[in-house]
């Protein structure tokens, strides 16, 4: 896996990124699509304290959400931009949600779908150095550092 790093926040290229919420999106070699939180958005959050994430079998409209994240300072959604049946979901994330801040594109994964129109959903998202350079203004603009800071000086960061 590629990855850029930009004030120690990664940015794998392979991905697709919805940059508008900050979650990405990898198609997997069965076809399936993997959802998780990137690093930009789990420091935005701050610690993740509470994960929703909708049923096996679920189906998710383009649109809807998969689920929802919750964190001290901030709760929403995980808008659904790739449509289908949502096939597994990360169960450890019930009982170790934090596993999204510690590692957003490994073991903080949270959910894999079945997509229904694929190629029609990935050209509303972001990938390669187009997601790179596009992520790294998002950083610049926010001035946002994904370093190992302690919950409080992330939570300091995001108010000022």
């Amino acid at each position: 896996m590629e990855v850029e790093e930009f004030r120690n926040c990664k940015i794998p290229k392979e991905l697709y990124y919805n940059l508008e919420n900050q979650v990405w999106f990898k198609v997997e070699e069965d076809g399936s699509v993997r959802i998780g939180l990137t690093d930009v958005g789990q420091t935005k959050a701050g610690k993740i304290v509470n994960v929703r994430i909708k049923a096996v079998g679920r189906f998710v409209k383009k649109g809807k959400p998969y689920g929802s994240l919750e964190s001290g300072k901030w709760a929403g959604p995980i808008p659904a931009d790739v449509e289908g049946e949502v096939i597994e979901r990360n169960e450890e994330l019930f009982d170790r949600p934090e596993l999204i801040n510690e590692d957003p594109y490994g073991k903080g994964w949270i959910l894999r779908i079945k997509p229904t129109n694929l190629e029609r959903d990935l050209k509303g998202l972001v990938t390669g150095d187009e997601a790179v350079k596009e992520m790294k203004k998002i950083i610049e603009e926010e001035d946002i550092d994904c370093g190992s800071h302690s919950v409080a000086e992330v939570t300091k960061q995001f108010y000022r």
